[in-house]
């Protein structure tokens, strides 16, 4: 008996952007297990794009940042799929346009966008998705490992990813009053994906932290896809408002001794 027994369940997987996308890697992991998935991408051009990758499957359109495209493609889920037994959110923009700023420059139109879609549009989605989703049915969407390391060249997505973090509890407590659906957030430190190598300064970072990882190797994104499997299948029945932070130790090893040595002799 396949252990994450999700075979035959339904899942709806949004953020898929290339082979590199922490999307894919969950909807791979959640199909090898002998389960469904339902795949929703920004665009028409992503969905060309990812035509080679996605072949066979069924795939829809929804940019979140425009709620009428949600409810849209929930009401064209629901005509082909009655009931999902979980939901990927996936979803992360920042606007940085003018280039990283000190983040007391960060503009309201900025920050609010990126609320909008980093953010709220995990709300709207679970919102109209909600009457497809079974009484048990799991969501999670994807944060980073700390929302409170002030990186300068993340800007000012970790406030964003920390609201993000908070919604967990209130949905969990509000869904609670008529289901049982579980709401988690898979956490993970530096990856190798196409969006994190738009960030400036992220390569330089991840090789720092490929240096401070105990193991001295960074974390993959195939490891986060394994949590985020595990969270959405009925075996994590007992986790809900948790965030999972998969960084291979990251957190516990910054003051290294040949690391700190290092720094200090440069000095």
């Amino acid at each position: 008996m396949n252990f994450l027994q999700v075979e035959n369940k339904k899942f709806v997987v949004f953020g898929v952007a290339n082979k590199k996308s922490v999307a894919w890697a969950i909807g791979q992991t959640l199909e090898e297990a002998g389960a469904q998935v339902i795949y929703v991408v920004r665009s028409e051009s992503r969905r060309e794009s990812t035509a080679k990758l996605l072949a066979g499957r069924e795939v829809h359109v929804c940019d979140v940042e425009f709620e009428e495209q949600i409810a849209e493609v929930a009401k064209a889920i629901a005509e082909k799929h009655p009931q999902l037994d979980g939901l990927v959110h996936s979803i992360a923009f920042a606007d940085y346009e003018g280039g990283i700023k000190p983040f007391h420059e960060t503009t309201k139109r900025q920050f609010l966008r990126t609320v909008d879609i980093s953010c709220f549009s995990f709300i709207s989605v679970v919102n109209h998705f909600r009457p497809l989703l079974a009484e048990d049915a799991s969501v999670i969407t994807i944060s980073i490992s700390t929302t409170t390391m002030a990186s300068e060249n993340y800007g000012f997505m970790a406030p964003v990813k920390a609201a993000l973090e908070s919604s967990l509890a209130f949905l969990a407590k509000s869904f609670s009053n008529f289901s049982r659906v579980r709401f988690n957030a898979v956490a993970p430190g530096l990856l190798k994906t196409s969006a994190s190598a738009g960030i400036p300064g992220y390569v330089d970072a991840y090789l720092y932290a490929e240096q401070v990882i105990p193991r001295g190797e960074a974390v993959q994104t195939q490891e986060v896809a394994n949590v985020a499997a595990f969270l959405l299948s009925p075996r994590a029945s007992g986790l809900t408002a948790q965030t999972i932070v998969i960084d291979a130790g990251m957190a516990i090893n910054y003051f290294d001794n040949k690391i700190v040595q290092k720094v200090v002799n440069e000095q």
